[in-house]
């Protein structure tokens, strides 16, 4: 298809005409950063200017930038939370935003344990169709011929509940895949997937996760680019293929589902996919019964130019897994979003991930940024190349310079607009999905196990690490304890110790136990006891390296390969958590 040339891009040559638009309004919307963001935020102010969050600081109008930063203060969630909560049960009065909350988002970070809750308006769901939108122009600047194919996305609607005022609350994917941008989107030529919407919608995830790992089987040859959400929940999907697929080969070569499958739109809509093919049955047999899985990916998927996963952040753990089961294929970061705001996109997504960065749009939220070690934000475009801030946005939605938790790293610039690569999530100890679990959280859950030991047999909890395994799929906590055996006290049995465990997930937040319960994408948390002395051998080895011995602290998380096989070297027992701790997705009140 011919492209206007009125309409080339800085970028690179479009693939389209609508690549062309999208790449020239990335371009103008980057060369007038500071403008659109002056323009923007006078919007919101004007807009929500008779709010009553607003009003509390006497604006009395005005909606430049000097008059905002001086009168309103820099917050967080729990600032916010009794507005919140008011609008959660059922205050529809203009608290946050003029335009009616339509539902509340739910965050992976947590308060008191339970998720946040993060308020939107149902046109913020168009501003995250534009974001999405230009994704796919940058990626055909890279990776050419990706209409010719389909994309094998395992993707999943996660749990949701209701607020006591009736608004809906769920993820903020959950909520865009349920909405009309996702369920009724145009057919685009570079956006097909192998998964069909009723699949992707279906509630219960091993029918979800069976059915589009079976559709991406039967259009294998189809398949240009395989992903997920995160780096691990691709890894479950591959998880599931080990565990599942002689039953998948069964169903190709009988050209039946699974009875196991009982979603009545999913067996209604494979009805039409499903035929036998006894080739295709032999040829999953042959693939998948080696016990080499290396290059899996592209044996099964032989057409596949890239992975399409996050793996910044917390992910990173997951990048030599994914290079074992792709056989190296390049893994593309496209965009940077969370349930506050979706922030931006990756102008160069083929790069490797350790160089992955994300150019803020400006046009998307009104952004601060505060220096780390510092206290006064700077403007989006007066950040520091080489600098470290944390981030703070202003959203239509009613959030007003809210502290995200988000630690970035200027990377760069395009035209105006930072470019900034995802450091680490504030405060966060252990992750292995969506789970975020900080130090307190961690401490607290080893106090309640740690009652529960003395209880039980009369030992303490002397010393305690931590650490994110992410060699088991999926992965899981994995906690070192010495122990502090009392005068005639005994050693805890493998029944205490397993309790303990169980114990522990008990007290971590409402995110990990939805994540061991309902999503699965979490294993059972394990205890592993090391001998005595082990934790002086730690403080030996760090002060060797040159640790202060008056200013040494015990790490509560460790993931410098010596130190966790020193302290594998000392293990003498181990266990598991025994069942899956309590969740249950009802809300509550506070």
């Amino acid at each position: 298809m011919a492209v206007d040339s009125n309409l080339s891009s800085p970028l690179g040559p479009p693939a389209c005409e609508k690549d062309a638009k999208a790449l020239c309004f990335i371009e103008e919307m980057t060369r007038n950063a500071d403008a659109v963001q002056e323009n923007l935020l006078a919007e919101i102010l004007r807009r929500n200017a008779d709010t009553e969050y607003l009003r509390r600081f006497n604006l009395c109008g005005a909606t430049d930038r000097d008059t905002f930063k001086s009168k309103l203060p820099i917050i967080t969630y729990e600032d916010l939370q009794p507005e919140i909560q008011r609008i959660a049960d059922g205050d529809r009065s203009p608290i946050l935003s003029a335009h009616p909350i339509s539902e509340f988002l739910t965050s992976s970070g947590t308060s008191a344990g339970e998720r946040k809750l993060m308020p939107t308006i149902r046109e913020e769901l168009d501003r995250r169709q534009l974001l999405y939108s230009l994704l796919m122009p940058v990626m055909n600047l890279y990776v050419p011929g990706l209409d010719k194919g389909k994309g094998l996305y395992f993707l999943f609607v996660k749990s949701e509940t209701k607020t006591p005022g009736g608004l809906p609350a769920r993820p903020v994917l959950t909520s865009y895949y349920k909405s009309d941008h996702f369920r009724s989107r145009p057919y685009d030529p570079y956006n097909v997937y192998t998964s069909p919407n009723e699949a992707i919608l279906c509630p219960d995830s091993f029918q979800s996760m069976y059915t589009q790992m079976l559709c991406g089987l039967l259009d294998r040859l189809s398949v240009l680019r395989v992903g997920a959400v995160f780096a691990s929940g691709l890894l479950r999907a591959i998880r599931f293929l080990q565990l599942h697929w002689s039953r998948f080969a069964n169903d190709i070569q009988l050209g039946y589902l699974d009875p196991e499958i009982t979603n009545r739109s999913i067996r209604q809509c494979l009805s039409g996919i499903l035929k036998p093919d006894p080739n295709l049955a032999e040829f999953i047999r042959h693939a998948c019964e080696s016990e080499n899985w290396e290059g899996i990916v592209t044996r099964i998927w032989p057409n596949t130019k890239y992975l399409d996963v996050i793996v910044t952040g917390a992910m990173a753990q997951y990048i030599p897994t994914l290079e074992f089961y792709s056989g190296g294929l390049p893994m593309a970061c496209t965009m940077y979003a969370s349930s506050e705001c979706y922030f931006g996109l990756n102008l160069n997504p083929m790069s490797k991930p350790s160089e992955v960065s994300y150019t803020i749009m400006p046009n998307m939220a009104y952004f601060e940024f505060i220096p780390l070690g510092g206290s006064k934000a700077v403007e989006l475009v007066d950040v520091k190349i080489g600098k470290e801030y944390e981030l703070v946005v202003t959203t239509y939605a009613g959030l007003c310079r809210y502290r995200v938790g988000d630690i970035l790293r200027v990377t760069g610039f395009h035209n105006s607009a930072p470019q900034f690569h995802f450091v680490r999530r504030k405060n966060v100890l252990l992750s292995i999905d969506s789970d975020k679990t900080d130090e307190s959280e961690l401490q607290k859950a080893v106090e309640n196990a740690s009652r529960l030991l003395l209880k039980e047999c009369g030992t303490r909890v002397a010393e305690y690490t931590s650490y994110a395994d992410t060699s088991t799929i999926p992965g899981h906590y994995v906690l070192y304890w010495e122990l502090l055996v009392m005068d005639g006290a005994r050693q805890p049995s493998q029944e205490t110790l397993s309790r303990c465990c169980l114990e522990m997930e008990e007290s971590l937040n409402s995110v990990y136990r939805q994540c061991r319960v309902a999503d699965s994408s979490v294993g059972p948390l394990e205890i592993r006891v090391v001998r005595n002395g082990t934790f002086e051998e730690l403080m030996d080895y760090a002060i060797s390296r040159g640790a202060s011995i008056n200013q040494y602290k015990v790490p509560r998380c460790v993931n410098f390969t010596p130190i966790v096989e020193l302290l594998d070297s000392r293990v003498v027992s181990v266990q598991f958590s025994p069942s899956l701790p309590h969740w249950m997705p009802e809300m509550r009140r506070r």
